[in-house]
């Protein structure tokens, strides 16, 4: 982990407004420290030194986070997302050395005025208030574009670039799209675990596929410039994704069910084709996903086995992380949300020892210094670790974007 950067002067979420006056406070979970430090990479000095170096002067970016902090008490959690108010890390931000980071921000939680989540307005409430926030600082900053990314990198800032697991919000409504990119989404996957009006999730009995619905979607979603995501879909909605599509897709968090074979996981076929049409897949590290047979209690090994899988299936150009780390208890809020997250149709009947949280990887400040080690320990080259932590990714945003 790197020390606060620079730039970032100690801005906490919603400090322009009065507590208790303007909106109900919690008490949040500590964003450094709230675990014991990793202790399992033992680097050398050389190594700690290469390792700092690249992730201050490299363009890292996360394809998948959700950079909020959460209530200290999980007991509280269901109250405090009906305030429709979340804080964004600042403080475990300016310590992770990232450059960009796609924020999901509530998806499936987004539970305002509905438990079942993904309501069109709170969706919008929630981008909308986020925003409002990122205004009032000037360390992350709201990014749209590729010159966004690079500003950031050149200043010292963080490009925050929002995001939607799923399109289930438009409901049958295509010109939504238009509204939520003009709002600042830049990516969004097609279906969440449930299947939705576009195409079938992952956790469903049958996969139809995409539907015609789907079809224009894909079509909206290339013209306006947002990058789609397929980690939640369906194997058979996934494909028709990567075969309709015009630029290439992400799939921002998952790994390989070679690996860990679980509907979470992605096969074989789906992860070739990705690649194949220039596509790159972000590897998973959300509690309980990648896990693997070598390391099954979830830490950064089990994570990395799935890396290393995906790079010889297809070439560590197509290979990037997504971790999906947040600032709180991420266990507490799958047990809290596993309707909404549709964990029990995602593991299946696989069975897996449960951890109180990942080793190595349980929130935003750490993952990227952990993961940046692990390669520089494991012998990869500085271009190599350029290409996974950032530059995948920025060939594709430069394709997809307009």
């Amino acid at each position: 982990m790197l020390e606060p950067a620079a730039r970032y002067t100690g801005y906490t979420a919603y400090e322009y407004l009065e507590a208790g006056k303007d909106y109900r406070e919690f008490a949040y979970a500590t964003q450094i420290g709230r675990v014991p430090e990793y202790a399992g990479l033992e680097l050398t000095t050389e190594q700690a030194e290469r390792t700092r170096r690249l992730l201050r002067e490299e363009t890292v970016i996360s394809l998948h986070e959700h950079v909020q902090v959460f209530p200290e008490d999980m007991g509280e959690l269901r109250e405090h997302i009906k305030q429709g108010r979340e804080p964004t890390g600042y403080q475990g931000l300016s310590r992770s050395g990232l450059t960009a980071v796609f924020d999901n921000g509530m998806d499936g939680t987004c539970c305002i005025s509905s438990d079942a989540g993904w309501k069109y307005q709170d969706v919008l409430f929630d981008l909308g208030v986020r925003m409002a926030d990122l205004a009032h600082q000037d360390f992350v900053i709201k990014a749209e574009s590729v010159a966004d990314i690079e500003h950031a990198q050149q200043t010292g800032r963080i490009a925050h670039i929002f995001a939607l697991e799923a399109a289930t919000p438009i409901e049958n409504e295509i010109d939504r799209l238009d509204v939520l990119y003009g709002f600042g989404v830049r990516q969004m996957g097609i279906a969440y675990s449930e299947a939705n009006l576009l195409g079938s999730g992952l956790k469903e009995r049958g996969d139809g596929g995409l539907t015609y619905l789907g079809d224009r979607a894909v079509e909206r979603m290339n013209k306006l410039g947002i990058a789609i995501d397929i980690s939640h879909s369906g194997d058979r909605t996934g494909l028709d994704v990567i075969r309709r599509s015009k630029t290439p897709v992400f799939i921002t968090h998952a790994g390989a069910r070679s690996v860990w074979p679980t509907n979470r996981m992605k096969d074989d076929e789906t992860i070739k084709s990705c690649a194949e049409r220039g596509g790159v897949i972000g590897i998973e590290a959300a509690p309980h996903t990648t896990l693997s047979k070598q390391h099954p209690l979830h830490s950064i090994d089990s994570v990395m086995d799935h890396f290393t899988y995906c790079v010889e299936l297809v070439g560590i150009e197509h290979v990037s992380f997504g971790p999906d780390t947040l600032f709180g208890d991420h266990v507490g809020l799958h047990d809290a949300f596993a309707a909404n997250l549709s964990l029990g149709q995602a593991h299946g009947s696989v069975e897996y020892q449960k951890v109180p949280y990942v080793d190595g990887l349980e929130n935003p400040a750490e993952g990227f210094y952990n993961i940046i080690g692990w390669l520089v320990k494991h012998g990869y080259s500085d271009d190599e670790i350029r290409l996974v932590v950032g530059g995948n990714t920025m060939r594709v945003l430069k394709e997809v974007w307009v």
